[in-house]
């Protein structure tokens, strides 16, 4: 009766010898060239470990309803301010000008987070001045979440000059944080979560702005006002207010922070396996050509028959 194959797999041989012999130092020698090679292939090509990851998140930003303002009028060094740090209106004399100050936040989507801050400052004015230059301060909450939880004070600061004087200031930005470390991947981070301006202090050093941004700019974690356009209208009529209309975004950010052990191994593990998947490949036919081809003595241990493949033989 004719046979078919219905089924094969590889037959196992045994290779043996003594424990002192070429054989085994050859073995010895290509498992150290099969996994050590990959490792230092893997390091050397960089990036081996994950020293920084980044992912979006949309921050938690609210406006703190702080600010301090500093407009320069067309007469030679004359100013008008305001903030709202009492301390700081008490220095001002007679440059002191309250605004009508309006500011609201939006969440756009709808998702528990602000998106957007719309303030507007109506700024009176005497019918002899005129304003070329504007200054102004905003604080506030930023927090984020997804990693670990930062919290911190942070401001946008706003300056504009104009030849011509203006009428009104119309300012549309964003948010922007910006790192030079990166942040955690867990805990609690609130080393920033202290006020941008000391509004407690009685001293006009403290809200000097070139000192406030000095000690702002200090950190390693900030935010500006970027991609920010302006428009200087021109035409103030007499007694009418000078306007400041600011729109700010806060928009999805990507963070950079620093990866976690496991998140390290992780990343560093699947470079290893991948250039190791080569070398195993490489070095196992290395293997079995020199055991096969007995190039180096060793004593082939053939498979046992299994007694029914002798019984069908002998039939």
């Amino acid at each position: 009766m004719a046979l078919y194959e219905v089924y094969s797999h590889p037959v196992l041989v045994k290779y043996r010898t003594s424990v002192c012999s070429m054989a085994t130092i050859f073995l010895l020698m290509a498992l150290a060239l099969t996994y050590i090679p990959p490792l230092l292939v893997a390091y050397r090509s960089h990036g081996f470990w994950l020293k920084r990851s980044t992912y979006e998140e949309q921050p938690n930003v609210n406006f703190n309803y702080e600010l301090l303002l500093m407009a320069v009028t067309s007469t030679s060094g004359s100013y008008i301010a305001w903030s709202t740090f009492p301390a700081f209106n008490s220095l001002q004399g007679d440059n002191l000008r309250i605004p009508l100050v309006s500011a609201i936040e939006v969440d756009t989507n709808q998702d528990g987070k602000m998106d957007k801050l719309n303030l507007k400052l109506e700024l009176p004015m005497q019918s002899t001045e005129a304003i070329q230059s504007v200054q102004l301060i905003l604080t506030f909450t930023y927090r984020l979440y997804r990693m670990s939880t930062f919290v911190m004070q942070s401001m946008a600061f706003l300056q504009f000059y104009s030849p011509l004087a203006g009428a009104q200031l119309y300012v549309n930005g964003i948010l922007k944080l910006q790192q030079r470390q990166p942040l955690n991947h867990r805990g609690f981070d609130t080393r920033y979560n202290v006020s941008v301006i000391n509004g407690t202090s009685p001293f006009a050093s403290a809200y000097d702005l070139t000192n406030i941004i000095a000690a702002y700019q200090d950190r390693n974690v900030t935010t500006m006002l970027s991609e920010s356009n302006h428009v200087w209208q021109v035409g103030r009529p007499v007694d009418a207010p000078f306007i400041i209309n600011v729109v700010i975004r806060y928009p999805v950010e990507s963070i950079s922070y620093q990866p976690g052990f496991w998140e390290m191994i992780k990343f560093a593990w699947i470079q290893y396996v991948s250039i190791l998947l080569i070398f195993l490949w490489v070095f196992e036919r290395v293997k079995i050509f020199v055991f096969q081809n007995q190039v180096l003595t060793t004593v082939p241990v053939p498979p046992a028959q299994p007694a029914s493949s002798y019984k069908l033989h002998q039939s």
